[in-house]
This record gives C-alpha cells, structure tokens and sequence, in this order.
C-alpha cells in the first residue's frame, strides 16, 4: 500500500494527467500482490465503462457545445441581465443566475466556466469590476453545473453505485438553487464594500418578456431532458440523445449558427473531454478493485469506528 500510495502522490505532485496516475498506480497495485493480478488491469480497465448510462456524457457535453456555439449563452445571460441586472452588482448576479440556466443544459463545471469565462469576465471588467471578483465569481458560478440536472458526475456515481440517476437529478435541483441563492447574497453583502456598479435603469417588464422569448428555445432544453427522466418516459441516455438533436436543430437551422465544419470541431471537442472523463473513470476502476482485494474500505470504516 504504501508504494502505491507514494507512486500516487509523486506522480501527481510531478503533474502527470490524473487518469495516468490512478492507472499506474492501479496496475502497481496489482503487481505487489501477485504477477498473475497485473491479468486483472486490462478487464477492469474495461468493464469501469462498461455501462450503458455513461453514454449519456458525450451526448450531454455534446449538447452543451451546440448550444454555447449557437449563441445560447448570450441569450441566457441577456434574460439573467434582464431579470436581476437592475440590482448592485448586476452583472456577477446575472453570471450566477445564468450559471443555473446553462448548468440545465450541459450539467458540467467546465463547460459553464468555458463558456462565461470567455463572454462575461470581459464584460464585467468593461463595466468596472476587477478582473479577480470577476473570475471568483465564474468560478463559483460553474460550481453550480455539477449539482443542477443533467449532471455528469451523477451520471457517474448513479451508474457506478447502482443509484436511481433519476432520483439523484431530482435531488440536486434544490441544492443548486440554494448555491445559486446564496452566493447572490455574497453579492450582495460585497456589493456596498466594494462599490460594485449598479445599474442605472430598473426592472422592465417589457425587456424581461422579451428577453424570455429570445432565450425560449434555450430554456425548453431543460424541461425536455427533466420532463423526459423524472417523467419515466425516456432513460438518461434517450434523453442526452434527444437534447442533442434538439440542439442541433435550433442551432443548426433555425439559428444556422454553425457548419458542417463546426459540428467537426464540437465532434472533436467533445471527444477529448469526454476520453479524459473515460480514462479517470476506467484507471480507477483498476484503483478500486486493488483497494477492495485488499480489504481496505474495510479497514478505514474500522478505524472510524473504532
């Protein structure tokens, strides 16, 4: 145990990819306690993917990337803008707000942080905010994606541990929302402190109705993929399926927001986020069965209890 755990460490702190480090350190594993386990590497590597519901990421990411590259993410924000905008801080509002909005479309940090790092950090330097508050808030914003439906990593721990993905995205939606909720309050905690701006215009009816119909199609994504699971008409995997089809034809031809070789570049794109994902999830399945051969879950749940 301990040369694999010196193995981990080491090649972590030397800045080997995470996926690469449970791998090597998985297979070291099984070399300690046998030749004949290092068998064992390959199979695990494998069967770790071998589940139906993890088809449901690329779908997800996939998703996600056609509706950032369709211009979704400004409408989104124009409609968060449009509903809190008019508060101090306005703008880290409508981050957060329109954090929770695209977190019901592609249910990943990295995309969310992607998405607004490149759109609303610029603007909120441009309006006056410095560029850490900016970044903090982004930062804390993406956190949401993970919590709020469809969620990759729920996609994750429901496949693995044979929990009810669609119980798991029901209980994240709260959650989420007090996150959002809360660091709202941050904001407006700070907003005095640090002078952040304010907007000089109220609430409008007019521009939130309108801004509602520009983000329409975006918000209806949630609802078909939420609907559709917690509904029991279509398993994660349909409804990742669907959602990509959906994006594809708002942005794609009603919006004609991208080509043929910008569906490559998505295809692509999503590919490599999701191998990384893949090859985490497969080298700690190798992790896994090593730790479970050598009774240490149970040694840990004793120590705890002892």
């Amino acid at each position: 145990m301990t040369i694999v755990l010196t193995t981990f460490f080491i090649l972590l702190l030397l800045g080997m990819p995470v996926g690469f480090v449970l791998g090597i350190a998985g297979v070291i594993g099984l070399w300690t306690i046998g030749d004949r386990f290092l068998l064992m590497a390959p199979e695990r590597f494998f069967a770790g993917l071998d589940l139906f519901p993890f088809l449901a990421m690329p779908f997800f990411i996939l998703a996600g990337e056609m509706m950032n590259r369709s211009g979704i993410t400004d409408r989104l924000v124009g409609f968060a803008d449009a509903l809190v905008g008019y508060l101090r801080g306005g703008m880290a509002h409508s981050n957060m707000l329109a954090s929770v909005l695209f977190a019901g479309i592609t249910g990943a940090a990295t995309a969310d942080a992607a998405a607004f790092g490149n759109t609303l950090v610029p603007a909120m330097v441009k309006q006056g905010y410095t560029r850490p508050f900016a970044c903090a808030v982004t930062a804390a914003g993406s956190i949401i994606g993970p919590t709020i439906p469809p969620s990759t990593l729920m996609v994750i721990y429901g496949s693995i541990m044979g929990v009810s993905i669609a119980g798991l995205f029901a209980a994240g939606i709260l959650p989420g929302l007090l996150i959002c909720l809360l660091c709202m309050a941050v904001i407006v905690a700070l907003g005095r402190r640090l002078n952040l701006p304010k907007a000089e215009h109220g609430p409008s009816l007019r521009s939130i109705l309108r801004a509602f119909k520009d983000s329409l199609s975006a918000l209806v994504m949630p609802i078909i993929i939420l609907g559709g699971i917690l509904g029991g008409i279509t398993t994660p995997t349909e409804a990742a399926s669907i959602a990509v089809f959906y994006a594809l034809i708002v942005g794609g031809v009603i919006y004609r927001a991208f080509s043929w070789n910008d569906i490559l570049d998505m295809l692509i794109r999503t590919t490599r986020i999701t191998g990384v994902i893949f090859l985490i999830i497969a080298s700690a399945s190798i992790v896994g069965w090593w730790m479970t051969f050598n009774k240490i879950p149970q040694a840990i749940a004793a120590a705890f209890l002892a």
